[in-house]
This record gives structure tokens, sequence and C-alpha cells, in this order.
């Protein structure tokens, strides 16, 4: 039996097998001097812990329980943080603690400054890293008077140029501003975490030549007062089986994304906690369900395509779905397929493009949504939207600017008799409708401007049309 070498750090020794440097380590942070009172600064003994565990090839840097106090945590390649039961990281209010992720040049204005990627726990350049158990990590409403909207401070966990990470079961508190940032990151699995509190529950953002690439958020719950997911450039992205509650949107998408899947989740409104930087006090109503809106906020070029929402639930949203195309940006097949939604108390689900291309190809089935209503009949032209959900002078489903466009098995319902057509299809190359229904009304459910092939099935609506007439459907 090979004799145990104690790698000793400050006196505190970690065990590990001599001569087999590669073979995995266990590494309690008090082992390193950590004390977990809440009050001593742990930082350094973290980091002692992980230069052992890396040193050793890897293995797991174990937190038990206790209050640990700490700057920033930076991980290393082929480390899992477990945190037991009972154990919480919380971050220190001391700004100069904390470090940050450097991003490369020429990302949209809100990626350049260095102090907004500050983190508690920071991985930059690793692989194979764990995040995992049922501990804490409380970001400690750390805010910065001199950061993002005079108050945002670090994230609460950050990746930047890594791959291969997984978070699992762990609780996200009160982070300073995302509780997880992805940054040129992939191969991510998140699974059962739960957020609470902060601004973004996860947020990832990749470049135009370098997306993140699959991504999978699944059996996961959010409660968060911006965005619960959101972000720009994804590729292969699986958003399933979570909960979603915010005081901002439920999905929003700000850049480009190719084969995203959302399915078998549950939104719901108002927000449990509120909208930090609204200009309303304490505002927590929820915004959209799902918001895909490439080049709204910043000019984040290229193409959408390839997304599937399915089984999905929505209550006290102000819009369940809205698609927004702007100049530089495409968008190819879009489907939906099962959505149900009640209390949406804003505006129409939505299909736009302002670019001068088209949203190729649209396909709705299986929804069943329920409008607040009580709206009068607008005469205004539709503006073009900003980067939340407005009123629109139709209380159902709106598009513009679209090529092909199915509905099929769709019910749309208010509560308040409302003065506005139920659908309003503007510029539509072809549009298929199947078994739709609307509740009666004096005022024609389906209005029509520039349709140019209409097919109608098992459906009774009372339509006006407006600009070329449609051409029968052959």
């Amino acid at each position: 039996m090979r004799r145990l070498l104690l790698i000793a750090t400050t006196g505190i020794a970690c065990a590990l097998a001599q001569g087999a440097p590669a073979s995995p380590g266990l590494c309690p942070v008090r082992q390193y001097g950590a004390v977990g009172d809440g009050k001593t600064l742990d930082t350094a003994a973290f980091d002692r812990a992980i230069e052992a565990c890396a040193a050793a090839g890897g293995g797991q840097v174990l937190v038990s329980p206790g209050h640990y106090l700490t700057g920033t945590i930076r991980l290393k390649s082929n480390i899992t943080l477990l945190l037991d039961a009972g154990a919480e990281i919380a971050g220190t209010s001391d700004l100069t603690q904390y470090e940050a992720f450097n991003p490369p040049d020429g990302n949209p204005p809100t990626s350049t400054s260095s102090p907004w990627h500050r983190a508690l726990v920071l991985g930059v350049n690793v692989e194979n890293v764990s995040i995992t158990g049922r501990g804490v990590i409380n970001g400690n409403k750390v805010f910065d008077p001199q950061g993002e909207e005079h108050m945002r401070g670090p994230h609460a966990v950050l990746f930047g140029n890594s791959r291969n990470i997984a978070l699992r079961d762990i609780s996200i508190r009160d982070a300073g501003n995302y509780a997880v940032m992805l940054e040129f990151t992939s191969d991510v699995e998140v699974r059962g975490i739960k957020v609470t509190g902060g601004w973004d529950g996860v947020h990832f953002r990749g470049g135009k030549d370098r997306p993140d690439r699959n991504v999978t958020i699944t059996d996961s719950e959010f409660y968060t007062g911006d965005d619960s997911i959101a972000g720009w450039f994804w590729e292969d992205t699986v958003i399933t089986r979570c909960i979603l509650n915010s005081s901002c949107n439920g999905i929003r998408l700000i850049g480009p994304a190719k084969r995203l899947i959302i399915h078998d989740c549950l939104f719901f409104g108002p927000g449990r906690f509120e909208h930090r930087t609204s200009r309303e006090r304490h505002r927590t109503n929820m915004l959209a369900g799902i918001l895909l809106q490439p080049g709204a906020w910043d000019r984040t070029e290229g193409r959408l395509d390839d997304v599937q929402i399915s089984n999905v639930t929505m209550h006290d949203v102000a819009t369940p779905f809205s698609l927004t195309l702007t100049p530089g940006n495409t968008a190819g097949r879009i489907e939906v397929n099962g959505m149900t939604a009640t209390g949406v108390y804003r505006a129409a689900a939505s299909i736009e493009s302002w670019a001068e291309e088209p949203v190729e190809s649209v396909t709705m089935r299986g929804l069943n949504l329920e409008f607040a209503g009580g709206g009068r009949a607008a005469q205004a032209p539709v503006q073009r939207p900003h980067v939340d959900a407005r009123e629109l002078p139709v209380w159902g489903i709106y598009t513009r600017n679209v090529r092909s466009l199915e509905l099929q098995d769709v019910r749309l319902n208010v509560i308040q008799p409302d003065g506005r057509p139920a659908l309003m299809m503007d510029d539509v190359g072809r549009l298929e409708l199947d078994a739709v229904h609307t509740p009666p009304s004096d005022v024609p459910a389906l209005a029509l401007f520039e349709v140019r092939e209409l097919s109608l099935r098992n459906t009774d609506l009372k339509t006006s049309v407006r600009g070329a007439p449609p051409a029968p459907a052959k």
C-alpha cells in the first residue's frame, strides 16, 4: 500500500495518494482554514482548497454546513464545488473583494465594462466544473452605486470561455445582478436549481461567430425580479420542466438563436420579487411569458430558426408570446404546439417582422388563450414595438409581414367584451386557419390586410378584408 502524502497548507492537510496526482481528491474547505461563521472572510481558505484539489488532478471541494462570507471564489478545471445541505456561501459587501471576467472585444455595449462581469463564484477558461449539492449561494444583495443603473453589483455565478459546466440542485438567492451568467460557454447543464430574487435567473451570451451551444435548463424554479431566462446567440438550447415567475419576462431572447426548444414549462405572475429598476415603484406584474426579439436591445444581427415551443401553461402575463424581428435579423421556422394561457392582461400574442425579410414560417396548434378584453376599436396604425409587449388594435393574435402562417385548433376568449377584432393579419403571403374559434361579437373576428392566399376550414369567423383581396388557396 502506498504511503499517504499529506499536502500541508497553513498547517492543514488534504489526503491524496502519493504518486497518483490524477486521482480525485476530497478537500473540505474547513481543513484549509474556512471558519463559516458569517463574519470571517473565508475567500483565502476556498482558494487554498481549490488549488490543492486542482493540483491533485481534480476532485471535490466540500463545503460543510456553515455561513461562509467570501469575495470571489475562483474555480479551476475538473473541480466539483459540493455544497452540503446547510452550507451557504454569502457575498461580502466589500466590492474590492470581487474579480471579473474580461469578455472579448467587439461585444455589445453592456458587455464591455469589466466590473459588470464581477461574480461571487467565477470560472474563466475552465472545463469539467460542477457546482452541486443542497446548499445556497447567497449574493447577499451586494449592490454597487457605481454599477449599471447605479445599483447592479456582482453576479452570483459566472462562467466565461468555458465548457462542460453543470449546476445541479443548488439554490441561488439575492444576486447583486444575474444569478447565473454564461458567456461564450457551451455544453452546460442546469438542473434542479432554485433562483430567488436578484435580476435574471440564467442569462447566457455568445457571439456572432461563437454562440453558446448545448445548454440545457431543466427541472428548475425561477422567482426573479428581472427576466427568468434571457440572452443572445444560442444554439441547441433546451428549456424544459421549469417554473418561471418573474416581475419582467419569463423567457426573453434578445439575439439570434437556432434550435431552441421550450417544453412543459409553467409561467405565472405576478412576480414574488419586485423589479428593482422599474420606474414604477415596487412593480411586480409579469410581462411576456415568451418574448423573442433579436436585435431589440443591441445590434445582434443573425438568424432565429427552428424554434419549438410545446405544452406550456401561463397565468397572469402581459402577453403569452411575442416575436419581433428588427433590421439585420431574419427568422425561419417557428412552431407552437400546445399553449394554454389565462389572465392575459395587456396584449395579443404577436408575430411581427419590421425587417425587410418576413418571418418565413409560423405554425401554431392547440392554443387556448384567455384575454382580459375590455378594449375599444383602434384607428391608429400599429407602431414598431420597443422592448416590451404593447397594446394592439386586436385582442387575440396579431401578425405582420409573415410569409406562411398556419393556425390550427385555436380557441381565443375574452373576459370582458372587446371592441377590437380577435385576429388581425397584415401582409401575409399564405394564411391557413383550421378550427379557429372566438366568442360571438358584433365586431368581425378576423381582420385581413394584404393577405395574398387564404384557406379557412372548420371555422365560422366573420371576416373583414382591406387591401388586396386574398386569393383562394389551391
